[in-house]
């Protein structure tokens, strides 16, 4: 058995004494999707995880999703095409994710919530805001990275290498200081990554949109963002363009020494960062 089974083993047991666990929701035929969900019904503020494109919900989420089980609802979905979410059908936008995430949180009983959108899932957090404010109560999270400064010629080429030295190259960008693995790990981590790997091309295919065609809609709920004040990927500049475009209602916060997976890197501030802002965008 691999390591990285054997700590998703152990991950698992930690998140169900937490009480969190693992349900499938039938979205539609042909459509499932996972989410980690609470245990027990709960009437505390429900907080949703959206994860990114390297792991899926709950590898990616981890530290939150046991810091905060305590004091909110958590749920933990994976992306079609990530974990063991999966479809039939051959949509692959944004707008797909954001509808098939709603539905299933409506189907468990989810009224009102607010989003932490990572990467990927802070573009879908801000579909599913933009579609249901009904649901999307408020959110805590783009502009384009610089891909060629990085040496990279598209999205593929970064979020879904096809080596151990992508995988590699790959958690050297995303970061600011995190170690060197051994390669054994890294190929693990490939071996996740490869898992619907066409599909996955295609829903990056899907988020390229020109520059004519890109804009910012209105939206009413309060957004947050917590932004690695080192992030090679997205620099602080698009930070500060973003809070230009979503307007008063946003506002920006800088974690320092930490780069585009803040969350794994600096999990002890991110979380405190969280437990400041959760409380008073759930009373707002």
């Amino acid at each position: 058995m691999s390591l990285l089974k054997i700590y998703k083993f152990f991950l698992h047991g930690m998140l169900k004494l937490a009480g969190i666990s693992p349900k499938k929701i039938d979205i539609e035929p042909g459509t499932v999707v996972k989410i980690w969900v609470p245990t027990q019904t709960t009437t505390k503020p429900a907080v949703v995880f959206l994860h990114g494109f390297a792991f899926d919900g709950i590898l990616t989420w981890r530290f939150q999703a046991l810091a905060l089980a305590n004091h909110y609802s958590v749920y933990v979905p994976d992306f079609v095409f990530f974990g063991d979410s999966i479809t039939d059908k051959s949509e692959r936008s944004v707008q797909f994710q954001a509808e098939c995430i709603a539905k299933g949180l409506k189907k468990l009983g989810v009224q009102k919530c607010t989003l932490v959108g990572f990467s990927y899932g802070g573009m879908v957090g801000f579909k599913m805001a933009e579609i249901y404010p009904e649901l999307v109560h408020s959110m805590v999270s783009i502009s384009k990275a610089r891909l060629h400064r990085l040496g990279l010629n598209s999205w593929p080429d970064f979020l879904l290498p096809d080596s151990v030295q992508g995988v590699e190259t790959l958690m050297q960008l995303a970061s600011y200081g995190f170690p060197k693995l051994p390669n054994f790990i890294y190929k693990e981590i490939l071996e996740g990554i490869c898992k619907y790997r066409r599909e996955k091309v295609e829903l990056l295919k899907a988020l390229v949109v020109s520059d004519e065609e890109f804009t910012v809609p209105s939206y009413h709920q309060r957004i947050h963002v917590l932004w690695g004040k080192n992030d090679k990927i997205f620099e602080v500049e698009n930070a500060h363009y973003l809070q230009q475009q979503l307007g008063e209602k946003a506002s920006v916060e800088y974690i320092e020494n930490s780069g585009h997976i803040v969350k794994l890197e600096r999990p002890f501030k991110y979380n405190s960062c969280l437990n400041k802002i959760l409380p008073s965008l759930s009373s707002s």
